[in-house]
């Protein structure tokens, strides 16, 4: 029997070269500091030159890499546009930098809004709201120490200068690229208004971004900035909305991992893996627990400083959708933490 999710790719593109997935349609990959290494990008022929899907971080070891990339496998076109899929960093990171060589970038507004205000927020210590917001979420006092003596990410820091201006993609738009008519759909909860381009015909093919991944779950996390957000209820009924244009044989290119086909059976995966962990959160929240305490229920390893950050986002993103359904209340604990409790 066949595996319902299939990589016809079962190796990435070693680094500085270029895979071709499909006629004009070229698959690379950019290195990330962090426990999932990479991203994918991808490079679509059009008569006027390249166009880019997805840039990677802005670092001189992403530039290098460029550098190496338009020097080879992409020589002789120039980038002519950048599509950028959402505004995390790894994504939209370098898209300031090839806007700089006369590239035109392609983003949601929302998408552009979000990565535009973020890059021009440097903070030299955490806010206010995000102090109070870690406490809420019930870490212990010594993680909330650390974190005020701790100069805390910000945008700058892996996003290239993004000058004003951009094209905007919407909902239904519709591209040729690589020789192919590409429809714009877009989906939620990851990131608000993710950008994914579907090509049908014979040999059809999506370029899903983080919202279509095979063997990871996207995060799904609420942050100081919408602390009472409800994302995974918005990506469930993105989950639900793209399903109707999934089939088996479409060659999904994801954003991180290999691509995979097998559409329809992971859009059903990712559904029930988030109603399952909401099932086993209600069961046990019988007791009251803050989203600290809850980890272990909704993560299979141990969460250490590194993972505290993205852990304490998904896991209030779980138990903010309960709350707004009615089916957990909350209250503040003595210490500022929030306890959450089954009604």
């Amino acid at each position: 029997m066949q595996a319902p999710i299939h990589h016809p790719f079962p190796e990435p593109p070693p680094e500085g070269e270029a895979r071709e997935v499909a006629p004009g349609l070229m698959w690379m990959r950019l290195p990330l500091p962090m426990a999932l290494d990479h991203v994918n990008v991808y490079a679509l022929d059009t008569p006027e030159g390249w166009v880019l899907l997805d840039t990677g971080f802005d670092s001189r070891r992403s530039r290098a890499i460029w550098e190496r990339l338009l020097a080879g496998p992409l020589a002789g076109r120039p980038v002519v546009r950048v599509i950028v899929s959402h505004h995390h960093p790894d994504h939209v990171g370098l898209a300031g930098w090839f806007q700089a060589r006369g590239a035109e970038l392609m983003m949601t507004q929302t998408a552009w809004l979000f990565a535009r205000m973020l890059v021009l927020d440097v903070q030299p210590t955490p806010t206010p709201q995000a102090m109070a917001f870690w406490r809420r979420g019930g870490l212990s006092a010594e993680a909330l120490a650390r974190r005020a003596a701790e100069r805390p990410f910000n945008f700058a820091d892996m996003v290239h200068p993004m000058p004003p201006g951009f094209t905007r993609l919407a909902e239904g738009q519709r591209l040729t690229l690589a020789g192919r008519d590409w429809q714009i759909r877009i989906g939620h909860g990851h990131a608000p208004h993710h950008a994914t381009l579907w090509s049908e015909g014979p040999e059809p093919i999506v370029l899903g971004g983080d919202q279509l991944l095979p063997g990871i779950s996207a995060n799904i996390g609420v942050y100081p900035t919408e602390p009472e957000a409800d994302p995974l209820a918005e990506w469930l009924a993105s989950c639900r909305a793209l399903a109707v244009h999934a089939s088996a044989d479409q060659l999904v290119l994801p954003g991180h991992k290999l691509p995979f086909t097998g559409l329809p059976f992971r859009l059903r995966q990712m559904i029930e893996n988030h109603e399952n962990a909401l099932a086993r959160l209600l069961e046990a929240l019988v007791r009251p627990k803050t989203a600290v305490d809850c980890f272990p229920l909704l993560f299979k390893r141990p969460i250490g400083p590194a993972e505290e950050g993205l852990a304490l986002a998904e896991s209030i993103a779980h138990l903010n959708h309960l709350w707004h359904r009615g089916l957990v209340r909350r209250a503040a604990a003595p210490s500022g933490a929030w306890l959450w409790e089954r009604i």
